[in-house]
């Protein structure tokens, strides 16, 4: 057995717990804990950001592809392929030589200019010119195609 130690002023076989520095310690911990729950959840949240943004610019290039398909087909009278673009309930209220009669009958578009998607009412403004120069602006409304997600032209007015 160890012999106790001597008397006062003797060293203890211990070094003393430090008492400088604590409370920093505590705070710099807690500030590195927060950081951390910060940088997760803000990281979630910039993802979920990311993703809404992300998909309205997808909204917006598949209506636009969309609506620029089906006027390019009605300019070149290929209105098979201008009845491929329209939606199942547009497809529904017309068949496909209905639409090809009714379309063929009408003022042939010469030319078209495809505005901005409205993302909220899933509207695209379309400025067409007939042969002559006469302008008009037609109101495309889009619809989403339930099997492949796509944009497709439900109503033009």
């Amino acid at each position: 057995m160890p012999a106790p130690p001597h008397g006062p002023g003797v060293s203890p076989p211990f070094a003393a717990p430090p008492t400088e520095g604590r409370n920093t310690r505590l705070w710099l911990g807690l500030g590195a804990g927060a950081l951390a729950v910060l940088l997760c959840c803000g990281g979630g949240g910039a993802a979920v950001v990311g993703l809404v943004v992300s998909g309205v610019q997808a909204i917006r290039e598949q209506g636009r592809t969309a609506s620029t398909d089906y006027y390019r087909a009605l300019v070149e009278r290929k209105y098979g392929a201008a009845y491929d673009q329209l939606c199942d309930e547009a497809r529904k209220r017309e068949s496909r030589a209905e639409f090809e009669r009714r379309v063929a009958a009408e003022p042939q578009i010469a030319d078209f200019r495809v505005g901005d998607v409205d993302t909220v009412s899933l509207t695209v403004p379309v400025d067409v010119t007939y042969p002559g120069g006469r302008q008009a602006r037609q109101q495309v409304t889009l619809g989403q195609d339930q099997q492949t997600g796509g944009m497709e032209v439900c109503e033009v007015s």
